[in-house]
């Protein structure tokens, strides 16, 4: 067992939830920094796939990278989630955001240049002075004192155009700087415009660089209330084709819909709609700080596993280079051959294909290696990565998941986040099983009458109606015979196996409550309870 997992337990009991934090982070940098980054340093991993992992890198806050292309509202989605201006920030129909925009938290507002930014030791950003100046001047970070930003930090990208013309122009790699957050952010966020489903080449060659990620990506259709249902069923089919072309993976991605702006709705037809989906965006957001330790050492073991394949590659590129003459030759033709190679080492070391780099990427930089330089097989090094993904790992995730039972639920908070959950205005208040909660009178009471004519040609015997009767009338509603048995064992209050008119009444209540698409209570909630049953329960402890 690890060092740092025997200092654990006594930095719980002094301090409690934020030592088991950085205890996780410094056993995931100790791993690294003692099994995997020696692989990484013998076979130039660093210059070939991403630059070596820093302090900041494992210490840093969940952060969700925002792509899409331009006026899809990814400045007024951040805007919307923090519910204030951030330095910097501009909207507009038209392409507005040229740099991209780090949303932290910091006790005051105020903004950092790209340069200054990326030799701060705090910040997980030192790496991207390799994309050089031109990237630099279209980098910052924009710091304000926000109640989300405390749990989240926002990475908003340069809208995306189309035409060779965009690609040139920025001059950096936009794609190369989309992969260097793709591996460091949790959530990667693709944003589309209901009026704007075209995927431009940019856009493609940004979302192939997510390549890898898939896990990390969810898609936002936004602006969707401004077109009818009718189009909106056309919009959401015109959007999965189109991601169906360009994301080669056979699950369908999870597609968000709604408008997420803090404007009226233009057309509110699907209001249910888009305040379910923003709920169930909202819920995979807020669980990110609580997942973040899983997601890095998910993270690290992506990483150790090309570190390794990279290292099968390099020193079998040594190995086949002649001593004397014909170097030039033999590395053009191994150049050639690596996809062959890849077949070959694949079977030789039982590695999966899904765990090699892109052939094309791979060859295109080759090219500017002297292959006579690059070391021969280490086996001990080798050894050291696959200890660590074989004891280590395991050790490590079973003291993750012993910290997360003993730590208190870290969820974000602040901005639109608290707005779902004040007053009646959180998501399902008033609708399905909790209607009727902050009303005086039984909610059932005003659809009793037309249930009190049912119940009475089912035959009751001395004011009641016996199970066999009730289900002639139950399943006519068509739902399974599941769910009408939990309907039944909720409606029936004193357990006598029938049912009076009041409870026949609750019956059908729940029956309606189901067939409009809401979820039936595991227990009966107390506003729900006939009144002439409220008495005969037993009281809650």
């Amino acid at each position: 067992m690890f060092s740092w997992m025997g200092r654990q337990a006594g930095g719980r009991e002094r301090s409690g939830g934020m030592d088991a934090v950085q205890t996780v982070t410094g056993g995931l940098r100790s791993l690294y920094q003692r099994k995997v980054l020696p692989l990484e340093e013998a076979y130039r991993f660093h210059e070939f796939h991403s630059p070596a992992l820093e302090d900041a890198d494992f210490e840093n806050k969940p952060m969700i990278l925002l792509v899409g292309q331009y006026s899809t509202g990814k400045t007024t989605f951040i805007r919307y989630l923090l519910e204030q201006d951030f330095p910097g920030m501009r909207i507009g129909p038209e392409p507005t955001t040229d740099s991209f925009i780090a949303v932290m938290y910091g006790e005051t507002e105020g903004s950092t240049p790209g340069n200054a930014l990326v030799v701060d030791p705090k910040k997980p950003f030192r790496k991207l002075s390799r994309f050089g100046n031109a990237f630099l001047n279209r980098f910052m970070c924009s710091q304000l004192p926000n109640q989300v930003l405390k749990s989240i930090s926002i990475i908003d990208s340069p809208g995306i155009l189309s035409g060779e013309k965009q690609r040139i122009s920025r001059g950096y790699d936009f794609c190369q700087v989309l992969q260097w957050f793709a591996e460091r952010v949790d959530r990667i966020i693709l944003l589309f415009d209901a009026h704007k489903l075209d995927i431009s080449d940019e856009f493609s060659e940004a979302i192939k660089a997510f390549r890898g990620q898939d896990d990390k990506i969810r898609v936002v259709l936004n602006k969707a209330d401004q077109v009818d249902t009718q189009q909106l069923m056309r919009v959401y089919g015109a959007l999965m084709w189109s991601l169906g072309k360009v994301i080669n993976t056979p699950e369908v991605l999870r597609v968000y819909i709604g408008s997420f702006w803090a404007q009226p709705l233009q057309n509110t037809d699907n209001r249910r709609l888009f305040e379910a989906e923003a709920q169930d965006l909202f819920r995979d957001i807020q669980s990110l700080p609580q997942k973040a330790a899983v997601r890095k050492l998910n993270d690290l073991i992506k990483r150790a596993r090309l570190a390794k394949v990279h290292a099968y590659i390099i020193s079998y590129l040594k190995k086949e280079m002649p001593n004397m003459f014909g170097k030039e030759n033999k590395k053009r033709e191994l150049i050639y051959r690596l996809p062959e190679i890849y077949v070959q080492l694949q079977r030789e070391y039982q590695i999966s294909a899904g765990d090699f780099p892109e052939v094309k990427a791979m060859q295109e930089q080759l090219e500017n290696y002297d292959f006579t330089k690059f070391h021969s097989l280490k086996p001990k090094l080798i050894e050291a990565v696959d200890n660590m993904l074989t004891n280590k790992i395991s050790s490590l995730m079973s003291l993750i998941s012993q910290e997360e039972m003993n730590m208190p639920t870290q969820m974000v908070q602040g901005g639109a986040f608290d707005g779902t959950t004040e007053g009646p205005f959180n998501q399902g208040y008033g609708e399905g099983a909790k209607e009727g909660a902050d009303e005086e009178e039984w909610v059932v009471a005003k659809d009793k009458p037309v249930y009190d004519e049912l119940f009475y040609t089912l035959s009751p015997i001395n004011g009641k109606i016996s199970g066999v009767n009730a289900k002639k009338e139950m399943v006519t509603s068509k739902l399974p015979n599941s769910v009408l048995g939990k309907i039944w064992k909720l409606a029936d209050c004193d357990c006598d196996g029938m049912l009076d008119e009041e409870e026949f009444a609750l019956a059908k209540h729940l029956i309606k409550i189901k067939l409009d698409g809401y979820e039936l209570p595991n227990s009966l909630p107390p506003h729900l309870v006939p009144p002439s049953h409220r008495k005969s329960l037993p009281k809650a402890d």
